[in-house]
């Protein structure tokens, strides 16, 4: 009588457990949360397409793929997963609701789209009876041949040419200079041009000739 009562409650116990096991694993498969992760590629090549938008659909959940085409946030068995990207095909996929584990990885294909915009046409003016009277209204002071000539000038391109920087093979030439000369006369004195009467020569020329001047007016 004793072993049977024994058995009886051992009998109970196992019942018991074994029905609260199910009912947990019902409220895990109805109720917990989900690892949704995945790579979105391009359909031709197959490479990464970055920044995709992931949404669950009606709701503002979701996530966006990084540089790579990888994804991972949390969702639910059922849920309808929404995938759109620029220049692509908008994809649907919906997570099985038999899954065995809280976790679930997903290649998502994404095809091509060209999209093709109307023809825009961009006028100056609000009309063409407008835009006709202002061109031929239009006052040209000089043709192709008067305004090269004139950009050719002589005194034009020596003012440009004063103003203008030095360029880079300039510059480098002058610093291979600097440094030779730098060595040339390593251990001595350099020679001092206020006692240089070539030096003195080209001054006196260059001031009677006004050159001081005109670069004071500059």
């Amino acid at each position: 009588m004793k072993h049977l009562f024994l058995s009886f409650i051992c009998l109970l116990i196992l019942t018991t457990v074994a029905a609260q096991q199910h009912v947990t694993k019902e409220a895990v498969k109805k109720h917990d949360l989900i690892q949704f992760s995945g790579v979105v590629v391009e359909g031709d090549s197959l490479r990464p397409v970055p920044y995709a938008s992931i949404m669950i659909k009606n709701s503002y959940r979701g996530t966006v793929s990084d540089y790579f085409g990888y994804f991972s946030f949390v969702a639910k068995e059922t849920d309808t997963i929404e995938f759109s990207a620029i220049g692509y095909r908008d994809a649907v996929f919906v997570i099985p609701d038999t899954l065995t584990t809280n976790k679930y990885s997903l290649i998502q294909v994404l095809a091509t789209d060209t999209i093709y915009l109307k023809t825009a046409e961009v006028f100056p003016w609000p009309s063409k009876e407008q835009f006709k009277q202002a061109f031929l209204a239009l006052n040209i002071p000089d043709d192709d041949m008067s305004r090269a000539l004139k950009n050719m000038d002589r005194s034009d391109m020596k003012e440009r040419m004063t103003g203008m920087a030095n360029d880079a093979s300039i510059n480098y030439k002058y610093s291979v200079q600097q440094y030779q000369s730098k060595l040339y006369y390593a251990g001595q004195l350099p020679p001092n041009n206020l006692l240089n009467p070539i030096a003195w020569s080209k001054f006196i020329k260059a001031w009677k000739n006004g050159d001081f001047k005109n670069k004071k007016k500059k």
